[in-house]
């Protein structure tokens, strides 16, 4: 073992001089990464700033690895070790590196992904825009992370002799290509590109109320192959995303929230309209859930025994619109149960009390 006068004229080991002097690099990264968190810290302490707190969030950890492994990749040239060693070594702090850049770049975008977030807030009445972008970024954002995954695994495969004819391929256009006709033979491209149709045609977006397969919900999760709707009693129903462009499905906030609600009443030919329509004005002037739009009672079909009559209403959105109905229901079978209880539906049976037939059992 070769030995070296380094330390106060002591020798020492080539093996511990390396091992010093990893562990200085790695320090000296740890330190740089403390100095760069405290500052952070320290301005969004006095700079209240929403992006300051974000970057700490999703950035302290990953740099925290990086700049030791940087630095410890830099001190490789300080080091005294065999050349097979070396290239061990290295190959391992350069994989090392390589995953925990991509990871930086995957947590950059969540950095800026959490800036149009708190920027276009879905937490309003009138939440068309944000729907719009939030749609298309949340699309663009696992596009681009599964993007960056493909990368990384290429470059790490191309890091190793063997693996390097694979790591090639999945950086060239035939290699791409053979991917691509793999995911259509897998259906997965027709996947990927009805993604890119809904994510910029946007026949829906995050926070629609939809009602598919016969149920009502809003739309959760938007991903590169299936969409997540929330049902209204919190199951929840997940569809290949090339449903929604094969198959009709109603959209009701497609162009916007509000929406108009109606309650059918089944009743008696002698109902009379104007104290209803009365009633229907007085119940909505006084909800708040009422946005003071549409207010409409006629008289839409007539049965054998009864009439249809309609009461419509608006609502700034459908679970508003939803509770407003519920509620006129009630109120307005109270009132005619109240005040009209003639005129709610009967079957009518007359009877004479007289018969032609002298020889019925029923006569005396």
């Amino acid at each position: 073992m070769e030995y070296i006068d380094d330390f106060f004229g002591y020798p020492i080991p080539q093996f511990f001089q390396n091992i010093i002097i990893a562990v200085a690099a790695i320090a000296l990264g740890l330190i740089l990464k403390f100095i760069g968190s405290k500052i952070f810290k320290f301005v969004s302490r006095y700079w209240a700033s929403f992006q300051i707190r974000s970057i700490i969030k999703h950035l302290d950890h990953p740099v925290g690895l990086f700049l030791p492994l940087l630095l410890l990749n830099m001190s490789m040239v300080m080091m005294v070790m065999d050349k097979t060693v070396r290239a061990q070594v290295g190959r391992i702090i350069e994989i090392s590196l390589t995953i925990t850049f991509a990871l930086i770049l995957i947590r950059i975008i969540k950095v800026l992904e959490d800036h149009f977030y708190h920027k276009y807030d879905l937490n309003k009445e009138d939440n068309l825009k944000e729907r719009k972008i939030r749609t298309q970024l949340q699309f663009i954002r696992k596009f681009v992370v599964s993007l960056i995954v493909l990368v990384t695994v290429a470059i790490v495969l191309l890091s190793f002799e063997s693996m390097r004819k694979i790591g090639t391929g999945l950086l060239t256009g035939v290699g791409i290509g053979g991917i691509i006709i793999g995911f259509a033979a897998q259906k997965s491209l027709g996947n990927l590109l009805a993604g890119f149709q809904i994510a910029f045609t946007q026949p829906m977006r995050i926070d629609d109320v939809l009602i598919v397969e016969g149920e009502w919900g809003r739309v959760e999760e938007i991903t590169l192959t299936y969409v997540v709707v929330n049902i209204w009693d919190q199951r929840r129903l997940v569809l290949p995303i090339t449903y929604f462009i094969e198959k009709p499905f109603q959209n009701w906030t497609r162009v916007s929230a509000q929406l108009l609600g109606t309650v059918f009443l089944y009743l008696d030919y002698t109902i009379p309209i104007p104290p209803l329509r009365d009633e229907l004005t007085r119940l909505l002037k006084d909800h708040p859930l009422w946005d003071q739009r549409v207010n409409v009672v006629q008289l839409t079909d007539n049965k054998e025994a009864t009439v249809e009559v309609r009461f419509l209403m608006s609502a700034r959105n459908s679970s508003q619109a939803f509770d407003l109905r519920c509620f006129v229901r009630e109120e307005m079978i109270a009132f005619i149960r109240d005040n009209y209880p003639d005129s709610l539906p009967k079957t009518r049976l007359e009877y004479s009390g007289k018969s032609d037939n002298k020889d019925s059992p029923l006569l005396p």
